[in-house]
C-alpha cells in the first residue's frame, strides 16, 4: 500500500483534511495549496502516490501531472474533482497521460484509504 502520499489542492481545508485523516491512517502526507510551490518541491522517489485537485490557478492538476513526470514517472497519480468526469471522455482528450483513479469530492477519508489500498493491486 502507497504510504508517501503528496497533496496538491488549492483549498487549504481540503488539504489540511486529507493531512489529518490520512495521517490518522497511518500515511506520510506532504501538502501544497500551491501547484508551482508543489512542482519546484517535487523531486524523485519522493511519494508513492499524488492526489491532484483538477481545477487550480496558475496550473491545473493535468499541467502539473504532465510536470511531474518529467521529474517522476513512477509515482501514482489520483485526479480530485467537484465535477464529474467520464473517463471515457478524458482518455479520448489525454491518450497519454496514466491516471490511476478519479474521485469526486468529497469524500469520505475510508473511501480514499480504500482507492489508496487499490493501487497496488
Amino acid at each position: 500500500m502507497p504510504r508517501r502520499v503528496l497533496v496538491v489542492d488549492d483549498e487549504p481545508d481540503i488539504t489540511y483534511a486529507l493531512k489529518v485523516g490520512l495521517e490518522g491512517k497511518g500515511f506520510l502526507v506532504e501538502t501544497y495549496n500551491d501547484p508551482t510551490v508543489a512542482l519546484a518541491k517535487f523531486k524523485p522517489n519522493a511519494f508513492d502516490v499524488a492526489i491532484l485537485d483538477i481545477r487550480m490557478p496558475k496550473m491545473s492538476g493535468f499541467e502539473l501531472y504532465r510536470e511531474m513526470i518529467k521529474v517522476d514517472g513512477r509515482t501514482k497519480i489520483v485526479f480530485l474533482t467537484a465535477f464529474d468526469v467520464y473517463r471515457e471522455e478524458f482518455e479520448k482528450m489525454f491518450p497519454k497521460v496514466k491516471v490511476t483513479a478519479f474521485l469526486k469530492k468529497p469524500m469520505t477519508i475510508s473511501k480514499l484509504v480504500a482507492r489508496l489500498k487499490e493501487l497496488d493491486n
